[in-house]
């Protein structure tokens, strides 16, 4: 995992990989085309917290898009329950990618599934009596 913080379009990028041994040597191609049969297949994809006032960027890009509130930042409920969150999409997902190597489809797909719904049940779980604190937006 990493961060990528753009100062100047007002995001933050969470950067995620994973990888998994292509054992039976499969001509795998990406969602750019390009073809690979390396031994080792690295996928990656991200989650880009933004300013809704001024960030500009391509939602089709991301696993998923997270607002957040300018200077104030983010709800820690949100970033709580995008860590777990989180954490459970790239357990199924890799255990998703190990099943997808282990196929011979040549029409078969892999990709992260994220579900908005899912994060919104976590956050509002979260909540305590529409009290929370945040997480700042960082100043460089």
């Amino acid at each position: 995992m990493a961060l990528d913080w753009d100062t100047k379009n007002h995001t933050i990028e969470i950067v995620v990989r994973l990888f998994a041994e292509n054992k039976a040597q499969f001509e795998i191609d990406d969602a750019e085309g390009i073809i690979s049969q390396e031994p080792i297949i690295e996928f990656e994809d991200g989650v880009l917290l933004f300013n809704p006032q001024k960030s500009v960027f391509d939602e089709q890009n991301y696993l998923a898009v997270i607002p957040y509130e300018g200077k104030k930042g983010l709800a820690k409920s949100v970033a709580d329950s995008l860590v777990e969150y989180l954490n459970e999409v790239l357990a199924q997902g890799q255990s998703d990618l190990l099943d997808f190597l282990d196929e011979d489809d040549d029409e078969a797909v892999f990709e992260l599934h994220w579900d908005n719904q899912k994060l919104a049940e976590l956050v509002e779980a979260k909540q305590q009596n529409d009290t929370d604190t945040y997480l700042p937006y960082p100043s460089y």
